[in-house]
Order: C-alpha cells, then structure tokens, then sequence
C-alpha cells in the first residue's frame, strides 16, 4: 500500500487535494485540517490511507501521523467509514477529538457532518475502552522510577493521548516538564509539537 506522497500540491478543492509525483496526479480526500497547513504549488508530504471496496478505491492523505493515527482509530468503530472519519477531522483537530473522546462529549463530535448522536456515543464507548489500559489504580502516572502525581490535568492528557496510540512511557516525559494548570487541550498540542508530529 501507498504509506506516504510527496510531491508538488497542483489543486486543492474541498474535500481533495491533488498531489503530482513523477508526472502521475494523485487525487487525496483530505480534511480542512490538512488543507489549512499545505500550500498549493509547493512541495508537500501527505501519509497516506487507501481504502478499497467492492465499487471504489480511494487515497486519503494527512498532513501529520497523528491525524493519519486519529483517522484510523475513527474508522475502526463500526459505522465510521472513511467520509465520516475526514467529517470529524474536517471539524475537530485530532487534540480535540481525543479530548472529547476522554471526555464523553458528545456534543463536539456532533458537530461533524453524518454524524448524530447515536452515532458520537457508539464512537466514545468503542474508543474509551482503548484507555483502560492506561488507567492507574492510585490516579499517578508511574515511569522509569519517577511519578506524576495527579495534579491539574496531567492525567486527563495521558489518557486522552492514549486514543492516539501513544503509551504512558511515550508522553510522560514530556508532560512531566509542562505546567499542569494548562488546560487539556493545550497540554496534548504542545506534547505533539515536542514529540515533532
């Protein structure tokens, strides 16, 4: 399968980009997210999800692996499908989905086109289950000898991280050193920016 493209941004319509790599265009469906951070005519890389079915074969392309990560563990609720998945992230960074996912909002990710309420709450039950594993018994995040207390929202931002596929021993190290009275959302943007995704 296709993992990434790079290439010249030759058009962007809403909804796709069309990316040129080797005289061959690649038509991707991307979000709003992505195209907000791609420049047409210029040199761009986007990784890369094909779907195939029975009727259609399309390339979904992401401006970073965390919304790619996001992306994927959307769809992989029965009843997302790829459109529905580009719906959210077109409405919602991925901070914000997994903030809304750990959260039980689903208020925020109804604001997403083709998805209702039934829907939102089916999304948040199959995806909070991911977090479980990272939940503590004594509500401190432990690592290499060192511990977190539960302080401000520290916690919160590890299990939220943790629907993106990131462990505790992935973000702790870098949370440990930002100031726990940020809010979650800005606590889970600035671990991303640090961890370079």
């Amino acid at each position: 399968m296709i993992y990434s493209l790079r290439g010249n941004l030759i058009l962007m319509e809403p909804g796709f980009s069309v990316i040129e790599c080797g005289g061959v265009g690649y038509k991707c469906n991307t979000s709003t997210n992505t195209q907000r951070s791609i420049k047409l005519n210029s040199e761009v890389t986007l990784f890369t999800y094909m779907s195939v079915r029975e009727d259609a074969c399309e390339l979904f392309g992401f401006a970073s692996k965390t919304e790619l990560q996001c992306f994927k563990l959307l769809i992989s609720v029965s009843g997302v499908g790829p459109k529905v998945g580009i719906a959210l992230l077109s409405d919602l960074s991925p901070e914000q989905i997994t903030l809304a996912i750990s959260a039980g909002d689903v208020k925020s990710l109804t604001r997403a086109s083709g998805v209702g309420p039934k829907l939102a709450s089916r999304i948040i039950l199959e995806l909070k289950d991911k977090l479980k594993g990272f939940a503590s018994t004594d509500n401190s995040i432990e690592l290499k000898g060192s511990v977190i207390a539960d302080t401000g929202n520290i916690p919160k931002a590890v299990a939220a991280l943790a629907v993106l596929g990131y462990t505790a021993a992935d973000v702790t190290p870098v949370l440990s050193k930002l100031d726990p009275s940020l809010t979650v959302e800005q606590l889970i943007g600035e671990t991303l920016k640090k961890m370079g995704r």
